[in-house]
């Protein structure tokens, strides 16, 4: 009797064993989706404001629109050696996700010299310069982050999934129309200030301070990070 017993445990066991090994190899799927939109609409997205030397918004498409063109920033062409150039708001940074969106730091890397002369600031007051306003943060200083990724140097409030339109208090919205020149989207009104964790968008303030020695035969291109953190 325990001999039957013991083989029984044991048939049991080896019933349940397999049975185990079985489930290694089952299938199953899991759809998706997702969509590729103009950068002027996507969930965290970036608005032109202020015109180069060419009387074009800074911020641009290439290509005029097409879609192999990309995003850039045009800082103007003939800047001389000992000369300061400062865009008050080269450009927007409008959050669309339904939660707030951390900006934690901002870096630029460049193929030269070009960001060791680059200045950048986040802040509110579109027409009035980053040290002026009150609101100003300093988060690039010619070739060293202002911020590491530990801190949040401006909060986006949450936005409405409306790239027409951006916040400046969780009720103003304030239109984001459509440039035909620089095919991005833009804002250039005054009457309403960015205000960190109240608004879904912020200022960049973009300045060029060249020194005496300044290469005078260099063009200067690189890339601007922005680096964020979910608030949720």
């Amino acid at each position: 009797m325990n001999i039957n017993r013991r083989l029984l445990l044991i048939g049991v066991m080896l019933i349940v064993l397999s049975m185990t090994m079985a489930t290694q190899y089952t299938q199953t799927k899991i759809s998706y989706r997702y969509n590729v939109v103009h950068p002027s609409d996507t969930d965290l997205r970036f608005i032109g404001s202020d015109d180069s030397s060419d009387n074009i918004k800074v911020l641009r498409m290439t290509d005029d629109n097409a879609t192999t063109g990309s995003i850039e920033l045009r800082l103007g062409g003939n800047i001389s050696a000992n000369q300061n150039k400062t865009y008050t708001a080269a450009f927007g940074i409008v959050n669309e996700e339904q939660f707030s969106i951390n900006i934690t730091h901002i870096n630029v890397t460049t193929s030269g010299t070009g960001s060791d002369y680059m200045q950048i600031w986040l802040h509110g007051d579109r027409d009035q310069l980053a040290t002026s306003d009150g609101s100003g943060v300093l988060v690039w200083n010619k070739g060293n982050p202002g911020y590491d990724n530990a801190s949040s140097v401006w909060v986006l409030a949450a936005g409405n999934q409306d790239s027409s339109n951006m916040c400046a208090d969780g009720t103003t919205q304030l239109s984001t129309g459509w440039d035909s020149n620089a095919h991005v989207r833009y804002s250039t009104n005054d009457a309403n200030n960015s205000v960190t964790s109240q608004s879904d968008f912020v200022w960049v303030q973009i300045s060029l301070d060249l020194p005496a020695d300044a290469d005078t035969d260099d063009t200067y291109t690189g890339t601007v990070w922005i680096f964020t953190r979910a608030g949720t």
